[in-house]
């Protein structure tokens, strides 16, 4: 990174490179935080005996994304140095999350589900202001994409470290999030100075509620790409919700580890983005998205009853294909078509729709519980797995502690294995359920697909080559 960024300057530590390797390691650690507990807390809550809170902790993540954009607009952007105001959110979300080990083991579940929600109302805000950092103290923007590359490259490592710990199924994943959510609030004060960016100028209330932005919606086109955004959330909340409980039952020994193959994938269909943009345009990459979401759910059916293992791989992998092509490209899509005086305020409600309304819905739909509104509609289709933790414990019960060396561990990554003591025909009642579960977003998504295709037609926006920063937003 460094040779890149300064090549044969002798002042690489205390110039750009410096500032650039500062950034690097914000966006690396920022997505540490998350990626360290927001992947498998189905198991570690589960075994906790606190599995009901599941729901609200991925729950915690939309109405924080709802709420950032109002926070970062009347507040942080007015009256706060960025860094600044980033490290004190971080402290505070990081004391929240760990507390979290505390209390799960107490099993107080309100306490539990609470704190999620102060951690995730503090780190969301910290995307924005990462964001803000970054492009105040560069001097290309089209090299963002090299600085928030590191972000996906922390929520791997954090996936990986979980694994390799054996921390899949186990509290420690929030002590982990919180203590590195402390660490980069301190790191945050060494960040470079960064005045807030709206300070002086009057409040613009209609700024900060989109609502310039909103009458995008007019556009028959736009209207079609929002609400199929937000209805194709839904099915994805199933995804980053419940893989990691059904990889676990499927005997994945690090199902943490095994999941960051998909930001990989991420990685490289990332690269290839502006390629298929100009070769495909708008419709077909968002098409070809939601198609990808209704294979991936369609392999981790059809792969459940007998545990295939390629296609259960194959499903996570899609993951580069399900966001790049539909959540990278819609964010061009709506940065070519918002008018240039509101195109911030477009990319935000995009945010709101999506990261927002449809990732609440989806996850509550996704833990519909007996007392949940959503139980009824979707519980007839399959919508519950009922003997997920009797399997688990069967697992854990057949699974002998083993002391492994690094590079065992590594291999880990890649193995499923069911012990074979385990009751075959939990196994196999267990499984049954999974085949139908994920027949739901499967569903879901089909159907999103084909309003999508019959109802957006756009020609006003041109298939040709997103500009080197406009595809930097990956997850």
């Amino acid at each position: 990174m460094g040779a890149e960024c300064c090549g044969s300057k002798p002042s690489c530590g205390q110039g750009s490179c410096g500032v650039t390797l500062k950034l690097c390691i914000m966006m690396f650690v920022q997505f540490f935080v998350w990626g360290a507990w927001f992947t498998t807390p189905f198991l570690a809550l589960g075994k906790a005996g606190i599995g009901g809170v599941t729901g609200e902790a991925y729950g915690s993540a939309p109405i924080a994304a709802m709420i950032a954009p109002l926070f970062l607009g009347i507040i942080a952007d007015r009256f706060f140095a960025s860094e600044k105001v980033m490290g004190v959110l971080l402290l505070i979300g990081g004391a929240a999350m760990c507390a979290v080990p505390h209390f799960a083991a107490e099993k107080n579940a309100a306490v539990v589900g609470w704190l999620f929600l102060a951690h995730m109302l503090c780190y969301m805000p910290t995307l924005g202001l990462g964001n803000t950092i970054a492009f105040a103290n560069i001097k290309d923007a089209t090299s963002f994409g090299k600085i928030r590359v590191w972000g996906t490259i922390g929520w791997i490592a954090a996936g990986l470290v979980c694994g390799f710990l054996g921390w899949s199924d186990s509290l420690n994943m929030f002590m982990l999030a919180g203590v590195s959510s402390l660490a980069l609030g301190v790191f945050s004060f060494m960040l470079p100075t960064t005045p807030p960016p709206a300070k002086g100028q009057p409040l613009n209330l209609r700024a900060i509620f989109m609502v310039d932005a909103f009458k995008m919606l007019l556009n028959p086109a736009f209207a079609v790409f929002i609400v199929c955004s937000t209805l194709i959330c839904v099915p994805l909340a199933y995804y980053y919700g419940i893989t990691g409980g059904f990889l676990a039952n499927c005997g994945f020994s690090q199902p943490a580890s095994s999941m960051t193959i998909g930001q990989m994938s991420e990685i490289g269909f990332m690269l290839l983005i502006p390629f298929f943009f100009r070769k495909l345009g708008v419709k077909w990459m968002i098409l070809v998205g939601m198609l990808a979401w209704v294979a991936r759910y369609l392999l981790f059916a059809f792969g459940a009853p007998d545990q295939v293992t390629w296609m259960l791989f194959l499903a996570i992998a899609l993951h580069g294909v399900c966001y790049d092509f539909f959540f990278v490209t819609g964010f061009i899509y709506t940065e070519k078509r918002a008018p240039k005086e509101i195109k911030g305020q477009a990319q935000s409600m995009l945010v709101f729709f999506t990261q927002g309304i449809g990732m609440f819905f989806g996850f509550k739909i996704a833990f519909a519980g007996p007392d949940s509104v959503f139980h009824v509609a979707f519980n007839g289709f399959g919508n519950a797995v009922t003997k997920q933790g009797d399997l688990d414990k069967a697992i854990a019960a057949a699974t002998p502690p083993e002391t492994l060396t690094f590079g065992q561990q590594l291999a880990k990554m890649f193995s499923v294995n069911l012990p074979a003591s385990v009751d075959h025909a939990l196994v196999t009642d267990t499984m049954t359920q999974w085949k139908s579960f994920w027949m739901v977003p499967a569903l879901m998504a089909a159907v999103i697909a084909v309003l999508f295709f019959a109802g957006f037609w756009d020609k006003t926006v041109k298939a040709e080559e997103p500009a080197p920063g406009d595809a930097p937003k990956a997850h």
